[in-house]
């Protein structure tokens, strides 16, 4: 069975000094670690730089979000991806598939760029 590549992406081979150091890397795969909208999420969230987010007004900014390719923010905590049909997280370690709650569904939980 053919294994895709992955690698790690150090928060610091894309900022400086981030205001928050954890985690100190992500597992990616080689094309998402390339990715410059992931990496300009990524600089968001570990600077608390949401200058260029917004709380959306209604769910299809989030979905039109996702379908130009950026990243949308999810409690000001996770980065949300779509991939295969499903919506994702990114944690240290990858993404995982994000749980339907009623959380999801409260729009002042979301920011998008």
């Amino acid at each position: 069975m053919y294994s895709k590549k992955k690698e790690k992406l150090y928060l610091t081979d894309i900022m400086d000094d981030p205001a928050i150091a954890y985690p100190a890397y992500y597992i990616l795969s080689s094309a998402l670690a390339k990715n410059e909208m992931l990496h300009d999420a990524l600089t968001a969230l570990h600077s608390y730089e949401m200058t260029h987010y917004e709380v959306p007004q209604q769910y299809d900014a989030i979905f039109a979000s996702l379908r130009r390719g950026s990243f949308p923010l999810y409690k000001e905590k996770y980065i949300v991806g779509y991939f295969g049909g499903r919506m994702m997280y990114l944690e240290p370690h990858g993404w995982k598939s994000m749980p339907v709650t009623e959380e999801v569904f409260v729009l002042e939980n979301w920011r998008v760029c």
